[in-house]
């Protein structure tokens, strides 16, 4: 039988905490991105376009040197809040909140994105026809009709949140019962002798976790399906 050690529940939950942290901070200014890309039409829109889609092409260690620069004790954000609130990111798990948030952001956009392009637009017209105001049409129109999108986006930044490694190694570090994650805890038990077993059962509680997320997603899409 394999026993986890405290440090290794530890990392369960951490890493839940991160992911679940992580969407919620996120959700909010994904919805905002996607409605911008969607439904407005102004100047710099492709550089918008560019920056959110941009943690898709590098690789995670170079946002998470990126983020080591703007977060760290001599970067402008991190100087910043550690003399005006005391607040210290680096090496804590609200910096792996902030490295998981922003690797798995461009993912969020796109699935709220593309439930968003799939609205009639001859529905909003009617409602602007009606008199509607532009926060009337998000609230009651928008919004309803993009859950399934907005589901999809949270089920797969969440996925890649719990799995995010290399930007939360370099802005985090791997402390266990403080900033380790599952992938974390996976990497420093797989270079060990003695840690094969344990890294294998936590690959499978990754998996468990997974499948849960999985489930779930699917459980209530056909039930958003159901009431369109």
């Amino acid at each position: 039988m394999i026993l986890l050690n405290p440090a290794d529940y530890d990392a369960i939950r951490l890493s839940l905490k991160v992911a679940f942290a992580a969407l919620a901070i996120s959700l909010p200014f994904g919805f905002a991105a996607a409605y911008l890309m969607t439904f407005m039409h102004f100047r710099g829109k492709m550089l918008l376009e560019v920056l959110v889609n941009m943690p898709l092409t590098l690789p995670p260690v170079v946002i998470g040197y990126f983020l080591l620069l703007l977060l760290g004790q001599k970067g402008w954000l991190g100087s910043l809040l550690l003399e005006t609130a005391g607040i210290r990111l680096i090496f804590t798990w609200k910096a792996a909140v902030i490295a998981s948030a922003v690797v798995g952001f461009p993912l969020l956009v796109r699935s709220i994105r593309i439930g968003m392009e799939s609205i009639d637009r001859q529905i909003i017209q009617a409602a602007r026809t009606l008199g509607a105001r532009w926060y009337d049409i998000l609230f009651t129109v928008i919004l309803p009709l993009s859950l399934r999108g907005i589901l999809a986006g949270s089920s797969l930044m969440f996925a890649r949140s719990l799995g995010e490694f290399g930007a939360t190694i370099i802005v985090a570090g791997n402390i266990p019962g403080v900033t380790q994650t599952i992938p974390l805890a996976i990497y420093e038990y797989a270079g060990s002798p003695t840690g094969e077993s344990t890294a294998l059962y936590l690959c499978l509680v990754a998996v468990f976790i997974s499948l849960i997320v999985l489930s779930l997603h699917e459980t209530v899409g056909k039930k958003l399906t159901r009431q369109i």
